[in-house]
């Protein structure tokens, strides 16, 4: 490879690029939508959960442990009904996601046997909701029973060490808050990287096809493999930008904790970056259709890295022979690899594994590429 050669094939992809409204809104304006846009709009939280209260009784008890609700951040009283027609025509349109019936004898059952019961009915059409929405009101209302018997041993003169003699003291890393942003925003980055840089370089080849300058570049003493590094060079160039303005806005906008070091960072996000821009490249020379190629990345980036790479979706809860599959997505190791530098700051002895599988990814791909693209006019 002559760098002469290299350096005149990639001013001239930049040249097309600056001439390309398609490419330059690709290339500038999606990851700053999709940062905002998916960073907003996909949470795992469930908070100010509706839930709709039918207090039977009305007795102080009854109006503490409603409270209790109404103090938390995961609910949001939404109606206060008296009647179950009421609280089933509520639940019906959709006003509440839970309901919560005291029983007319809460207090008596409570000052009585010292236990008593509380009815919650779940709207399930979400199963998952229903799920947390049902073990947060489990949490609530256990809260509020060790707040009874502490009050009743207070009264009787007891010690209050002998209401719970074991006790569990959490400590989580990692990701203090448990916060899913935390979760979300790093594996968004691979998701931005992948789809960006597949969908602009799946057009370096066939846009000369369509535009009819293919019959000039293979004129050109220019040999295949100088034609592939001077296109691939200037989109590397444009998705370590985008890396960068994804880390931005990750740590000062969403407040994503990063841990890690820059240039192990770096150094793995080029790696990731040269599988999918090799797969964009394979692909614009196998389909001499822009359009064609372009879809083609879309179907080869996004559904597996959105679905199968661990992004959203814990790898560990599919069935056996998908999570055997995802070992074949290359976004799968990236993910991994991101949210461990963000989130436990791991370097790259850590990161070994994750590494060497996308050393191995890269490695093929490119050999494809530079294989596939003949400097012939058939």
């Amino acid at each position: 490879m002559r760098f002469r050669r290299l350096r005149a094939i990639a001013l001239k992809e930049l040249l097309q690029i600056w001439r390309d409204p398609r490419s330059l809104m690709i290339a500038l304006l999606m990851p700053f939508t999709q940062m905002f846009l998916l960073g907003y709009g996909v949470t795992l939280d469930l908070k100010h959960i509706p839930v709709c209260t039918f207090d039977r009784e009305a007795s102080q008890n009854s109006q503490s442990l409603l409270k209790h609700f109404e103090a938390s951040s995961y609910f949001a009283i939404a109606r206060n009904v008296r009647t179950y027609p009421e609280l089933i025509s509520a639940i019906d349109r959709s006003d509440c996601k839970i309901a919560i019936v005291v029983p007319p004898d809460f207090s008596e059952r409570l000052n009585d046997t010292g236990t008593s019961s509380v009815q919650a009915i779940l709207d399930a059409t979400d199963d998952n909701t229903a799920n947390i929405a049902y073990g947060y009101a489990v949490a609530i209302v256990s809260g509020y029973s060790n707040d009874v018997a502490l009050d009743a041993l207070g009264r009787q003169g007891g010690e209050l060490q002998q209401i719970q003699p074991v006790a569990v003291q959490s400590r989580v890393w990692f990701n203090e808050d448990l916060d899913s942003r935390n979760f979300i925003i790093p594996g968004l980055v691979a998701v931005i990287m992948a789809l960006v840089g597949a969908q602009l370089t799946s057009l370096t080849i066939s846009r000369e096809w369509e535009r009819g300058t293919m019959e000039l570049l293979v004129s050109t003493p220019v040999t295949p493999s100088e034609v592939m590094v001077g296109k691939l060079a200037p989109y590397l160039a444009l998705g370590w930008i985008d890396a960068s303005f994804c880390l931005i806005i990750a740590t000062l906008w969403f407040g994503v904790p990063f841990r890690g070091t820059l240039f192990t960072l770096f150094a793995t996000t080029t790696l990731f970056l040269t599988v999918v821009l090799g797969i964009g490249y394979l692909l614009s020379v196998l389909i001499r259709s822009q359009i064609g190629a372009s879809q083609v990345a879309l179907l080869l980036t996004m559904l597996p890295t959105t679905l199968l790479s661990g992004y959203v979706f814990p790898i560990d809860q599919m069935p056996t022979i998908i999570q055997d599959i995802t070992y074949l997505v290359y976004s799968r190791y990236y993910v991994t690899i991101i949210k461990a530098i963000f989130l436990k700051g791991a370097g790259i002895a850590a990161l070994a594994v994750p590494i060497l599988f996308l050393l191995v990814y890269a490695a093929a791909v490119m050999t494809l590429a530079a294989r596939a693209f003949r400097k012939r006019l058939d």
